[in-house]
């Protein structure tokens, strides 16, 4: 079934949307924010509007962010990039920016279209990940106590254990047991492989 939506629908949909959308006309400068970036922002349509949205980019992005935007616009090129934007509250959140260009019925060229999620948690979590992998990785770059002859890893709490499971406790691997030429020949002389 084909159920046009009215314009009171498609406004609902833009204005409501759990996104942040806006749209720059062919001179790539911005004429649109939807409700939910004038509230992520907690600026007016008229502040935004042009360049005024560029004013709340962090100042180590601003450089990075308004040339990749300006390098795709002019090439008529669809766009994603990640840059920190201030909030309402002041604090800088990262954003996901997707920008694509879109044409009149006519097929002439009309501007940008765009939308952003906020993924400053997603990022935390990666960087967490990435500092806590770093922690991991210090870890077992260090010295490690082991037994010439049992070949036992004595941990940090003093304590004699395998290998296998002195690794299994302290990194992210999976063993396999198996035989080296040099072993299997001492231990199985009768095996010619």
């Amino acid at each position: 079934m084909d159920k046009k939506l009215s314009y009171g629908e498609y406004r609902a949909l833009t204005e409501q949307s759990p996104i942040l959308i806006w749209r720059s006309g062919t001179d790539a400068k911005c004429d649109y924010f939807n409700e939910r970036w004038l509230a992520f922002t907690g600026r007016s349509m008229e502040q935004e509007m042009g360049d005024g949205w560029a004013e709340g980019v962090h100042p180590d992005d601003f450089d990075r962010c308004v040339k990749y935007y300006l390098d795709h616009f002019k090439a008529r090129e669809p766009f994603e990039m990640e840059y920190r934007l201030r909030r309402h509250d002041g604090a800088y959140r990262w954003l996901f920016d997707r920008g694509v260009p879109f044409y009149r019925e006519d097929g002439e060229f009309a501007g940008f279209i765009g939308s952003c999620v906020d993924i400053t948690d997603r990022k935390a979590a990666q960087e967490a990940l990435k500092i806590s992998r770093e922690r991991e990785l210090a870890s077992l770059r260090g010295l490690l106590p082991i037994c010439s002859a049992c070949k036992k890893i004595k941990n940090g709490k003093g304590d004699w254990e395998s290998v296998e499971k002195y690794f299994s406790a302290h990194a992210e691997v999976d063993f396999s047991h198996s035989l080296c030429p040099e072993c299997m020949g001492k231990i199985y002389p009768e095996r010619k492989d």
